[in-house]
């Protein structure tokens, strides 16, 4: 009944995900949803950013710190191995909810692309990069990323490997194909407000400290074939500069 349990709790989780994932693309993208980030503005401009930038800071505090592995460490004293990711997810995905719901859009227009080839591309763009944060979960582990590899696993009694090291397609061109994609995705628009452009440069300036972190815990995973890994693959584009 325990294995049942969690493996009803870690669907449950995954679902939220999905519900989540799907709602953030209708969010950034102004696509079908009842809040989005471009909508209309109610607040003064202050009140505002310190909304927004107490938002995105809930959800960067949460999503880095349970990443670590010294809060795994204690986490797992309280939440159960199998659904310690479950529950990392759950929590990301309601923090999510949250700033979907409160965020506040701001006033002014710092683009609008007239030219329906320009507005075309930068929309193209937009779900370009969707698609490539979705393909690159799928190219490492995409259950167990979100959690379902795991309580399964519990369910039917498998022991979880700890996972190799490999560079799938993708992951050959740059070292984090996925946080590129989120990168594109944010930044592609045809119609880019202050609040749209508020969204993007902290989302990335966030992603770029976020990274130093995890590679850190990578580099203590995997050693040096981490280590040789960056060295000779780019961070986020597929380009490197060759040193004199």
């Amino acid at each position: 009944m325990q294995r049942k349990l969690a493996f009803l709790y870690g669907v449950l989780c995954y679902v939220a995900f999905l519900a989540t994932f799907v709602y953030s693309i209708g969010f950034i993208g102004n696509v079908l949803t009842p809040t989005s980030l471009d909508g209309a503005p109610k607040a003064p401009l202050l009140r505002a950013l310190l909304i927004d930038v107490g938002l995105l800071g809930l959800f960067a505090i949460q999503h880095s710190v349970m990443a670590r592995q010294w809060f795994k460490r204690a986490w797992k004293r309280i939440v159960p191995d199998p659904v310690e990711r479950s529950t990392y997810v759950l929590l990301a995905s309601l923090i999510l909810l949250l700033l979907f719901w409160k965020w506040e859009p701001m006033k002014g227009i710092v683009w609008d692309v007239r030219n329906p080839n320009g507005r075309a591309v930068l929309v193209g763009l937009f779900w370009i990069g969707w698609g490539l944060v979705l393909v690159s979960t799928y190219l490492i582990d995409h259950f167990g990323l979100f959690g379902m590899k795991q309580v399964y696993n519990y369910l039917v009694g498998k022991h979880e490997e700890p996972p190799p090291f490999k560079t799938p397609t993708l992951y050959k061109m740059v070292r984090h194909p996925l946080y590129l994609g989120f990168i594109i995705a944010f930044w592609a628009t045809p119609r880019m407000t202050t609040g749209h452009l508020f969204f993007a440069i902290m989302t990335t300036a966030y992603i770029l400290v976020a990274i130093q972190f995890e590679e850190r815990d990578l580099i203590r995973f995997y050693g040096d074939n981490y280590r040789r890994y960056k060295e000779q693959v780019s961070m986020l584009f597929p380009l490197r500069l060759r040193k004199r």
